[in-house]
């Protein structure tokens, strides 16, 4: 909790919190001939670097514990600034058959129809399934450590064994579970990537994404994906994101306190046809979970079905009263979208998810009380003759 309050907190001044520096530009030195125009380790112009880019750098690498951190515009930003920078034409990667929509998009279709790069998607909960994956010209492993929305949860360290055994990097989206939950780099992952967007962030107000690791790395992905294409984060909403990371570790425990209450109360109910949360016992992979984690936590993320066709999933859905139907995780405010058994990538999903369709839900700060009231008088509605 200390170093998400003090890290990159710029008290030099007047103010005792970093102020918002809206600035694209910088005074030049005097000898302004002498630098590199595409480096990153002064303030001369926002798209190399900004003050309070720097600032939100320094904080969550302090508490991600990782040598260095860059930070984008968004988590998709994030992602594709480790493909651009580590893979070139005719490079092989392993994914995760169950990741975040925009992943999935990059390796199923832009990065091998536009450059060429192949990937290869596996189910990562069996390690060996990666194993099996890897050839000579593998350059990246990219995996979730809850997986999204299935949240499968795989095996960090032995994934990283396996990446490493074939000279490839491990690149972890961790969004679902931000330090001091997990902190992937200590398993093993070279890269960790978050969307500042969700946990971190934690109030629904501004976007960004966040690579953490080695300096080598990191500095690479400056260069190249950060200054070369552009994708860089706005003064306000780094200030922004760095206000809201203070409170990150409050936040996690209030939502992961609530999502095991209402994990248990859904999974109680027989109108429910499944839940998948790390923290039930029911959960095929909890004890991995159990493991990994530490004993702090499993996330306050979820997928559920009620029992019945989409349009059931949907009147369940506009019963809610609480709990919002939107898009996005992680905020203060409990969110809710409904996914029908339909579409591409549904195939590599669990047998429920295929059969109901899902609701993913991310538990916000409410009481928990209050959101299982809002849940049960939505079943109630739904199944007015007892379902």
């Amino acid at each position: 909790m200390t170093r998400s309050v003090h890290a990159g907190n710029d008290s030099s001044g007047p103010s005792v919190r970093t102020p918002i520096t809206m600035a694209n530009s910088y005074h030049l030195p005097p000898e302004p001939e002498r630098m590199s125009w595409s480096g990153t380790d002064q303030l001369f112009y926002t798209r190399n670097t900004g003050a309070n880019q720097v600032a939100l750098q320094d904080k969550l690498a302090a508490v991600e514990e990782a040598e260095d951190a860059v930070v984008l515009a968004s988590g998709v930003a994030a992602l594709h600034a480790v493909f651009f920078t580590f893979l070139s034409t005719g490079d092989h990667v392993v994914v995760s058959d169950t990741t975040y929509e925009a992943t999935w998009k990059l390796w199923a279709e832009l990065l091998p129809n536009k450059y060429g790069i192949e990937a290869t998607f596996v189910d990562i909960t069996d390690p060996e399934n990666v194993r099996a994956a890897l050839r000579p010209d593998t350059r990246l492993v990219a995996v979730e450590t809850i997986a999204n929305p299935t949240t499968k949860v795989g095996n960090i360290e032995a994934l990283a064994d396996i990446a490493h055994s074939g000279d490839a990097l491990l690149l972890v989206d961790s969004t679902f579970t931000p330090p001091p939950l997990y902190r992937p780099l200590a398993d093993g992952a070279d890269l960790v990537v978050h969307s500042l967007t969700k946990y971190i962030n934690g109030h629904g107000d501004a976007m960004g994404g966040a690579v953490l690791g080695r300096s080598e790395l990191i500095g690479r992905i400056k260069e190249e994906a950060m200054v070369d294409v552009g994708g860089v984060i706005s003064p306000f909403n780094a200030w922004l994101i760095a206000r809201g990371a203070i409170t990150l570790p409050l936040r996690l425990a209030q939502h992961q306190r609530t999502a095991e209450r209402v994990a248990a109360f859904l999974d109680a109910d027989p109108r429910i046809a499944y839940v998948r949360y790390p923290g039930l016992a029911s959960h095929p992979e909890h004890e991995l979970a159990a493991r990994q984690f530490g004993g702090r936590g499993y996330g306050a993320m979820m997928a559920f079905a009620v029992r019945g066709d989409s349009a059931t999933q949907n009147r369940f859905v506009g019963a809610l009263t609480v709990i919002t139907s939107a898009v996005s995780l992680g905020h203060d405010e409990s969110l809710i979208v409904h996914v029908g058994p339909d579409g591409p990538r549904v195939a590599a999903y669990p047998e429920p998810f295929r059969e109901w369709g899902h609701l993913r839900f991310s538990v916000g700060l409410e009481d928990a009380d209050d959101l299982i009231a809002d849940i049960s008088r939505a079943l109630d509605a739904t199944f007015p003759h007892g379902g």
